[in-house]
């Protein structure tokens, strides 16, 4: 706009801004929240065994569950009370403590003698074969709208394609235990570097920004989340 009016009044000859494409103003920010207690605990009423676990794991570790649902046991180092994976989204390859309540439930599920074995068969069966996450996210969606957390919807496809298609966004999916996760150890005390390196971070910008962390300090943070029972 002061380009335009320099150039009517005549201060420049040339408007520099002219081919500029004017920015577009969009209301496509996500509205994710996290999990109360009482909401997660209503979701594990009835979820079958499987969810049950995937919900604990998506709590205790922070991470999406396109990664929980290709865990193996090889990843899973009950000794050292570790899980180590490489995500999906960012190859990147993050070393988490098991949280006491996680551990015990690791402990409680039936083991194979093959580390390559799933510890979820049937969600790691689905992303075997569809190479993605969307048929267990909406598995996920049809048990928040049976507790009431979110409307029922149909899962068919609307027939639009592409990067610019607007999408649904509702404010409780798998995704906002990575936000409860967050949260709860923010709540806790446990410092913003801490709680970044241990749900893994987003972007590598995000990355530099945070020194190492060591051990000790993400065992304390894993030690701070609530145990669901």
């Amino acid at each position: 706009m002061l380009f335009r009016e320099a150039k009517e009044e005549g201060y420049v000859i040339d408007n520099p801004n002219e081919f500029v494409k004017r920015a577009k103003i969009t209301s496509r920010a996500s509205t994710r929240r996290p999990f109360t207690i009482a909401e997660l605990k209503s979701l594990l009423e009835i979820a079958t065994p499987e969810w049950q676990s995937l919900i604990k794991f998506g709590l205790y570790t922070g991470q999406r569950l396109g990664d929980l649902a290709w865990l193996t046991w090889s990843n899973i180092d009950t000794k050292r009370g570790e899980i180590r994976l490489v995500t999906r989204k960012r190859d990147k390859t993050i070393l988490i403590p098991i949280a006491g309540p996680l551990q015990n439930h690791i402990l409680s599920l039936p083991t194979s003698d093959d580390p390559k074995s799933p510890i979820h068969p049937e969600a790691y069966g689905v992303i075997a074969r569809e190479g993605r996450s969307a048929t267990i996210s909406n598995q996920f969606a049809d048990m928040l709208a049976a507790v009431g957390l979110r409307p029922h919807r149909s899962h068919e496809g609307t027939g639009k394609k592409g990067r610019n298609t607007r999408r649904d966004v509702n404010d409780l999916s798998f995704h906002s235990l990575r936000h409860t996760a967050v949260t709860l150890l923010k709540d806790a005390g446990v410092p913003e570097a801490v709680v970044m390196e241990m749900v893994g971070h987003d972007s590598e910008q995000m990355s530099a920004h945070y020194t190492h962390v060591g051990r000790e300090a993400l065992e304390k943070a894993a030690a701070s989340l609530p145990d669901l029972g």
